[in-house]
């Protein structure tokens, strides 16, 4: 297995960057496979997702099918990927960011009765419970 840090993905993603771009789609279309596949941790999905949408200015839905797909494929184990499906479908239809429905996503699979947040937009649009 072999752990793929943000930026990696978003080279491979945005196409942006003349040497590592094409060295990113190396790495993932060609070395990755099922048998040695690239682990993707919680951290660097949620910034992949910062990323695409504050620099790139990526739609939700077109982020949403980027995440389903990562989820997807073969060659990419998400940590936690179990968690990510419900935080995905979350965002979907959701008005939060991705990262606070992965937040109470994970405490709810942790086993936690709820997540408390300052955040009055998480405690209403991601399921926390506002601490007050």
């Amino acid at each position: 297995m072999i752990g793929l840090d943000t930026n990696v993905l978003v080279r491979y993603l945005a196409q942006d960057d003349p040497f590592q771009s094409p060295l990113a789609t190396s790495l993932i279309e060609e070395t990755l496979t099922k048998d040695q596949p690239g682990f993707i941790s919680l951290i660097a999905l949620t910034e992949v997702v910062w990323v695409l949408e504050s620099c790139y200015r990526t739609p939700k839905g077109v982020l949403v099918d980027i995440l389903e797909r990562i989820l997807a494929v073969k060659q990419f184990i998400v940590q936690d990927s179990d968690v990510v499906w419900h935080a995905v479908r979350a965002f979907k239809s959701g008005k939060a960011d991705f990262a606070d429905f992965l937040i109470e996503r994970g405490g709810k699979a942790a086993g936690c009765s709820c997540t408390t947040t300052f955040d009055k937009e998480a405690s209403r649009r991601a399921g926390m419970r506002l601490l007050t």
